[in-house]
């Protein structure tokens, strides 16, 4: 069913009209552009979920095989029911028929699904298509064109066709046989055989026209010609007649035994042709949604919408900027500010025409997984609307617009208003402007309202379920960048756009002073919350940059892990098989020996040879003993308690078979944080060694340097962290950092930078290339840290 109240004028406002002059463009055939004329939205959320199922079935299949054509296709509906009253169709009417009957056979066959192809919502009607192959090909047999048919047609047909062509040569050769008579050589105007009323004729000089036996049927519109046939072929002329007649009768049985073919057939026809046509109006969607990379969007009945990446798909694409827009979740209510031209108005039109053009089946050009919400009517107030004839102002426009929203909208309506209270006294549009937001407010309907106001910015931010949001602007460039922001209030630049343009500082602080302290308040709040949020975006990024080189240098140590257990796995395995074999020949050998010492003695052998034979036999133990002691793995070393693992500790991670350093103590599970060059990661007790700490003599001081060293030398860490800064801060703690560790007498020492942007690398690296103590200075290698680090190498003192 159609949307209960939704009126023209938003289809117009939001130019919904302009989608569907698209939409038409890409149907094939004049039915197929009707179609997507009459389409309008819907309000059952079950028929909007079905028409975006059929669009989403016909791009997928657009990808999958092509486009499908339907141009060419005729409108038969007329003739179908001729065909119910049992009327006979024309050659033209038939050929129309076939059209159809041939693009059915097309379609069907496009619709055809490989063995295992998941059905869609458009399977079974391709599958209930019916081409009528038989009578098709019947039809093409017969008829040529419109207007003529085929010889074969019939037996009727073919033998008056022929009888036709034997008089008609007997026609020709009486009247060639006339004027190449010399006898008639000054009577003739022409030497050649024309028709005139469906009989053969010649040209007579209107002067001998008395003297020329026939019959006068035409002369030239001189009066010098008349023309005349002779009265030897009038006999012919006749039976010409007669037989073209015939050929008439001939063709209307053809015509009459092709629509009885049909009679029977009427509702295949009209399905066929309904079918097609629906076809051509639901490809058309998908093209469109194609053309547009748009997506299908969710749907509720709740007044929640979440369009993510939203472009307006009638901005061009290279120029559009993509928005996200939410409203009906922890807010029913978005006013937006910002400058004019900064995309407000864009973000209206984006929201009221996504909503449009999802409850009419068409996908939106938003991200995969956007929501829309059902509405019965959707209402907007935007552009000037100002009437002569009417003699109203642009705001007693805006006005009677207004007074009808505020009489009709519901609480399952969506509301759209431009510039609320403006063209009218700034003190008294505000004021009028909250009561109206507040009214709609209070009756929970979903609302969007741009304004230049700030008495709407502070009620967006005192009331309850209702957002601020605004259009970024750069006050660098003096350009919008068409971005929407949702939770943070617009700042006014006028100030900083005119002095940017030239305007004096004389004149700028004077206007600041006629400004209230209040509004200067709110504006300076404003502009740090503004500041703020770049602040928090740059550091966003950085912390992102971090996390994935985290997870970058976790997936190596992942892989290095993974290759190091198959190396070991590998090794038990050949040393268990070596041993193995070295076992299962010395028992060989020993079973052997054994019967040979058992054979002496039973034949009294003397005991020297006895003694030589385990002698051989103790030799091939030993040899075969020392063969598994070559393969025997080395015992790690027992793992430490956690009352022996202490914060600052060096240590050795067996799994990662690097030294690292401990950054808390064992939780009871034996669980703790170690240090690996740039990397945080969790270990066991199990998994580590305690590097013994080599206890060095510490010459007594002489001198108050000495003293300064060695203090600094105990308490000196080997690197400098310092991730998470910026430069302003960072380069202070690394210049510190550094003339500590040089005259700690560190040989080299460490510095943590991360990747991130790259800013506090390139900054430590253009202050090291100034510090004549450093000798020279490099990136981390694999272990090290990688690109997050850098080594820093210093001069021998």
């Amino acid at each position: 069913m159609e949307m209960k109240v939704m009126n023209e004028k938003v289809l117009k406002t939001l130019e919904f009209t302009k989608i569907i002059d698209r939409l038409k463009e890409l149907a094939g055939s004049a039915i197929g552009k009707e179609k997507c004329a009459d389409l309008r939205p819907v309000s059952d959320l079950e028929e909007i979920q079905t028409l975006q199922a059929e669009t989403a079935a016909a791009l997928n299949r657009i990808y999958r095989k092509g486009s499908l054509s339907f141009s060419g296709i005729h409108d038969i509906r007329a003739s179908i029911k001729r065909l119910e009253i049992r009327s006979t169709l024309g050659m033209g009417e038939l050929m129309h028929i076939s059209s159809v009957l041939t693009a059915s056979e097309h379609v069907k066959q496009y619709g055809e699904q490989s063995e295992g192809e998941a059905e869609d919502a458009l399977s079974e009607r391709f599958r209930l298509i019916e081409p009528l192959r038989n009578i098709n090909r019947e039809i093409m047999r017969c008829i040529l064109s419109e207007d003529e048919m085929a010889d074969d047609a019939s037996a009727g047909l073919k033998s008056v066709r022929r009888s036709i062509k034997v008089a008609n040569e007997k026609i020709r050769d009486q009247l060639n046989s006339i004027i190449n008579s010399q006898d008639n050589k000054l009577i003739l105007q022409d030497n050649l055989i024309t028709m005139r009323d469906g009989r053969y004729c010649i040209p007579v000089k209107s002067e001998y026209k008395n003297s020329f036996s026939g019959m006068i049927h035409d002369q030239s519109s001189s009066g010098s010609t008349v023309f005349i046939e002779p009265m030897a072929v009038v006999k012919l002329n006749n039976e010409l007649k007669e037989l073209a007649i015939r050929e008439q009768e001939e063709i209307e049985k053809v015509l009459e035994a092709l629509s009885q073919m049909l009679f029977n057939e009427t509702n295949e026809l009209k399905y066929n042709i309904d079918t097609i046509a629906e076809f051509d109006f639901i490809f058309a969607r998908g093209t469109l949604a194609k053309i547009m990379k748009a997506s299908e969007p969710k749907f509720n009945d709740r007044g929640y919408l979440n369009v993510k990446r939203a472009r307006h798909p009638l901005i061009d694409a290279k120029k559009v900027v993509p928005i996200d827009i939410t409203l009906g979740g922890d807010f029913s209510m978005l006013v937006i500010t910002g400058p004019n031209t900064g995309g407000k108005t864009v973000s209206l039109k984006t929201v009221g025409l996504f909503t449009l053009m999802g409850q009419a089946g068409l996908h939106i050009p938003a991200f995969d997984g956007s929501e829309l919400s059902v509405f019965d009517e959707v209402y907007a107030d935007i552009g000037d609307e100002q009437s002569i004839e009417q003699s109203l102002s642009t705001f007693s426009s805006h006005m009677k617009n207004t007074v009808s929203i505020l009489k009709e909208a519901n609480e399952k309506s969506l509301v759209l208003f431009d510039e609320l209270g403006a063209g009218t006294d700034p003190t008294e549009g505000a004021a009028l402007a909250m009561s109206i937001l507040n009214f709609l407010h209070n009756r929970d309907i979903r609302v969007m309202a741009t304004t230049h106001y700030a008495e709407l910015k502070l009620y967006a931010l005192s009331t309850p379920g209702v957002s601020n949001a605004c259009c970024e602007f750069d006050v660098e460039t003096l350009s919008p960048t068409y971005r929407l922001l949702i939770g943070i209030p617009g700042k006014s630049n006028a100030f900083a756009i005119s002095k940017k343009l030239g305007i004096s500082e004389e004149i700028i602080a004077m206007a600041e002073s006629y400004i209230g302290t209040r509004d200067k308040s709110f504006e300076d709040i404003l502009g740090g919350l503004e500041k703020n949020r770049l602040e928090t975006e740059s550091a966003l990024r950085e912390a992102e940059a971090l996390k994935k080189e985290a997870f970058d240098l976790k997936t190596k140590w992942e892989e290095k892990q993974r290759k190091l257990d198959a190396a070991r796995d590998r090794v038990l395995a050949e040393a268990n098989e070596k041993a193995a074999k070295i076992l299962q020949e010395t028992k060989d050998y020993a079973d052997e020996s054994i019967r040979k010492l058992n054979k002496l003695a039973m034949s009294g052998q003397n005991m020297r040879d006895m003694e030589l034979e385990r002698s051989s036999l103790r030799d091939k133990l030993n040899e075969k003993n020392a063969g598994l002691g070559t393969s025997q793995v080395k015992k790690k070393k027992a793992a430490k308690t956690p009352a022996e693992v202490k914060v600052g500790d060096d240590v050795h991670v067996l799994s990662f078979d690097v030294d690292a350093k401990v950054l808390t103590l064992p939780n009871p599970k034996g669980e703790l944080y170690v240090q690996i060059g740039a990397m945080r990661t969790q270990v066991t007790l199990k998994d580590i060694e305690l590097i013994e700490k080599k206890e060095e003599e510490v010459p007594r001081a002489k001198t108050g340097a000495g003293s300064i060293a060695r203090d600094k030398q105990m308490h000196i860490s080997p690197e400098c962290n310092i991730i998470g800064m910026r430069v302003d801060e960072a380069m202070p703690i690394v210049d510190k950092y550094i003339d500590d560790a040089y005259l700690a007498h560190l040989p080299q020492c460490t510095i943590i930078h991360g990747r991130g942007t790259g800013a506090l690398k390139t900054a430590v690296h253009a202050h090291l290339k100034k510090l004549k103590h450093v000798k020279e200075f490099r990136l981390g290698n694999f272990g090290e840290g990688d690109q997050g680090v850098t080594i820093v190498v210093f001069k021998e003192k």
